[in-house]
């Protein structure tokens, strides 16, 4: 396995979802043993906690019909990861980013942008590409892959120090079954390289990846890994807060990471979506800590 240097850093926030609970991840993925495992596995290791996170019950209630729930919390702590995680690579660290929704990733994304062209492999049921002209729901968790592309609002697209935070060419989206209408026609136009569940059922997960990563690479510094467990298959994958049958399997999951490792291009990824209240024994938590391992060079043989 390669010997990275880890920070581990968990945002507890649920600000950006619809669901409560998704604040409890990080403690869930560090109670399945991702800790222990990375360092057993020769990784060394340094937990840096939990950002502090605003809770709802301290934030002034959206209004009704609100498209930008919590914007401005949401917004300054992901500028407060993104600072985080911008330090952490200039310390030759690669930060493992623990969710919370997936609104951190205007964070950690931005983070692992400053001062280079950055890829980005987006794993996810969803798009994520809304804004507030397009979301039926106002939750910002929906809308992070829009705002790193340059689409929403100023708080949330200049996290990076330029905008966009990524260009929409050096992106690949994988695993997606659940489109907003007027999302599915942004993203039809964006440049993003989308890849379906339907495409992942008729060509292989091998080949969708191999293909993402030559989109991620190409031309780039590196790339982020942000993974949203409701990729998974919701009966493998049941504690995430925002379950969609039809996902990809346990080693479709694994087998994506293990080329991921492959390439020896991550430069830091973020676990997001964890969701204990609705879990079954924390398996959601400890399929995050075997992905992440399989990502970093955890190998059958």
């Amino acid at each position: 396995m390669p010997a990275h240097n880890i920070s581990l850093i968990g945002v507890p926030l649920d600000l950006g979802a619809g669901r409560r609970g998704v604040d409890m991840g990080p403690s869930a993925i560090r109670y399945a043993g991702l800790l222990p495992r990375l360092t057993e596995a020769g990784f060394r290791v340094r937990d840096l906690g939990n950002l502090a996170a605003p809770v709802a019950e301290t934030c002034p209630t959206p209004a009704p019909g609100e498209k930008l729930r919590y914007l401005e919390p949401i917004a300054a702590l992901c500028a407060a990861l993104a600072d985080r995680v911008a330090a952490c690579i200039e310390d030759s660290q690669l930060p493992l980013i623990l969710g919370g929704d997936h609104s951190l990733a205007l964070g950690s994304v931005s983070g692992a942008a400053r001062d280079r062209r950055l890829g980005l492999l987006w794993i996810d049921a969803h798009a994520d590409f809304n804004t507030a002209e397009t979301t039926r729901s106002g939750n910002i968790h929906g809308m992070p892959l829009a705002a790193l592309t340059g689409r929403g609002h100023p708080l949330l697209t200049a996290l990076a120090g330029q905008t966009p935070a990524i260009r929409p060419e050096h992106v690949a989206l994988i695993g997606i079954r659940d489109l907003d209408p007027l999302e599915r026609e942004a993203l039809r136009w964006s440049g993003v390289r989308s890849y379906t569940m339907h495409d992942i059922d008729r060509r292989g997960m091998a080949t969708i990846i191999e293909e993402a990563l030559a989109v991620v690479t190409a031309g780039t510094d590196g790339f982020h890994v942000s993974f949203d467990l409701d990729v998974v298959d919701p009966q493998e994958a049941p504690g995430v807060g925002t379950p969609v049958l039809g996902g990809i399997s346990y080693r479709e999951a694994h087998l994506a990471m293990e080329l991921i490792a492959t390439s020896q291009q991550m430069i830091s990824m973020d676990l997001v979506e964890v969701n204990p209240i609705l879990d079954e024994r924390n398996a959601t938590a400890a399929l995050a800590v075997e992905l992440a391992l399989s990502a970093l060079g955890k190998r059958i043989l």
